[in-house]
């Protein structure tokens, strides 16, 4: 199995060093166009074979996208960062074009592959690409959700003082500070929902968090954070190339469902070796419909101003 990244930066680097660590691939090519950038992050993971046990072979390439011939899986992670005080919708004009030259490019190689979009604004940037590849929508998936998700998991159980990895929930809408929903009612802890723990107050707070997850980190670090967002990244690479059929919520093409068509947005899905297998169907309550309308109505926003830059 064979995985691609463009973009060599914290995000890329730390997916392919948690790819390669976790045997998810049995090769990794990473692509970042300045000179020699991927190059030295690629040889500094491979001189971590030894200590560390695994045999996944890492190579980089400077903008030679030959060498990414025949990948299962490209992931886009390219674009410039989010800035403190940027938001999403700012990055729409640089990011665009850099996304659309790389999905073309990449595709010229490995005319088959599966493409995860990490770069932001996540669902815009999956939604150009789509469009931008004219590739069916089971084969274009937007990383976010798995990363809302595990940071609204990483929320709920420092409130709840468990451990993590006991904890079921997820987010659903779209990859923003503004538009993503923390399904609380849905929640569970082994099973059991967390609402039998944490009184309202207390899960409006998780929620809050959990939506300015991305911000708060940025403000902290300066720039976008990237050990969780590399780790989503594995974690759904992992259930397309081993066809786990994990459900993920990820930001894909809705055509009717949950009341939206022609956008993408972040809901759960079933994840295997093609791709998106199936869209989850979550019964959600007249509150949350309402939230998911008004997060698609940001979204399509956005959509407009990519229009707007593209034409």
């Amino acid at each position: 199995m064979k995985v691609t990244i463009v973009g060599a930066g914290n995000v890329g680097a730390t997916c392919a060093d948690a790819i390669a660590h976790r045997r998810i691939a049995s090769e990794i090519v990473l692509v970042d166009i300045k000179e020699g950038f991927a190059e030295g992050k690629a040889l500094d993971i491979m001189q971590t074979q030894t200590t560390l046990g695994f045999n996944t072979r890492v190579i980089g390439s400077t903008n030679d996208y030959s060498k990414t011939a025949g990948s299962d899986v490209v992931v886009i992670t390219s674009g410039i960062p989010r800035k403190p005080g940027m938001t999403r919708e700012e990055l729409i004009g640089i990011n665009a074009g850099i996304v659309k030259g790389v999905a073309e490019n990449l595709l010229a190689h490995s005319p088959n592959a599966i493409i995860v979009v990490v770069s932001n604004p996540m669902d815009t940037m999956t939604y150009l690409t789509l469009k931008a590849t004219g590739l069916p929508k089971n084969r274009i998936i937007g990383m976010g959700g798995a990363l809302d998700s595990s940071r609204f998991k990483t929320y709920l159980s420092q409130a709840l003082d468990k451990p993590a990895n006991d904890i079921q929930g997820m987010v659903i809408g779209g990859h923003g500070d503004t538009t993503m929903i923390p399904l609380t009612r849905l929640a569970s802890i082994n099973g059991v929902p967390v609402s039998q723990f944490l009184s309202e107050e207390e899960l409006a707070k998780v929620s809050a968090d959990t939506m300015v997850g991305g911000a708060t980190l940025t403000a902290l670090l300066g720039t976008s954070a990237w050990y969780a967002p590399g780790a989503s990244v594995a974690f759904l690479v992992d259930s397309i190339l081993n066809d786990q059929h994990k459900m993920i919520p990820c930001s894909v093409m809705l055509d009717g469902e949950y009341g939206q068509s022609d956008i993408c947005m972040g809901v759960p899905c079933i994840i295997g070796k093609n791709g998106i297998e199936q869209i989850v169907k979550v019964d959600l309550n007249d509150q949350e419909k309402a939230l998911f309308a008004k997060s698609s109505d940001a979204v399509r926003s956005m959509n407009d101003a990519l229009n707007t830059v593209l034409n």
